[in-house]
């Protein structure tokens, strides 16, 4: 089974297309939505993770690359810096997907690199600057 994180950007002629339910019928493509801003008559960008067989992944994004929707490898990366880090939590209750928690033993925030999906929701409140985008 592939698994591949890309950015999709489409044109604003896609935005009403079913661009991801054609992906999924006729490519036989398991798509996770990450993260999303679509908006009717504008250009559209989807952050997915896409799933399948190697030949399947690859019909897919060739598919996509030939109705004209930009695909670029995922290639950011959220990183917890622990030497900025001072535990306050901040960040806990603005994780959707629990990537950041609380050990309440030691009192100290964890990061789970494989649970994050980049929605970018920590870097905002993180008043030390100890979550940051990696390219």
């Amino acid at each position: 089974m592939a698994k591949k994180k890309v950015i999709l950007t489409f044109p604003p002629a896609l935005i009403e297309e079913p661009v991801t339910y054609n992906l999924i019928k006729n490519y036989d493509c398991q798509i996770n939505i990450l993260k999303a801003t679509v908006r009717p008559k504008e250009k559209g960008r989807l952050v997915i993770e896409l799933n399948g067989s190697k030949e399947a992944v690859n019909r897919g994004l060739q598919y996509l690359k030939e109705i004209g929707v930009q695909v670029e490898p995922l290639a950011q990366e959220v990183r917890h810096l622990k030497e900025r880090c001072t535990s306050c939590s901040a960040c806990i209750p603005h994780c959707p997907t629990a990537a950041l928690s609380i050990d309440r033993a030691e009192m100290k925030v964890s990061f789970r690199r494989e649970r994050c999906i980049l929605c970018e929701a920590c870097l905002p409140v993180c008043a030390y600057k100890a979550m940051e985008i990696e390219f």
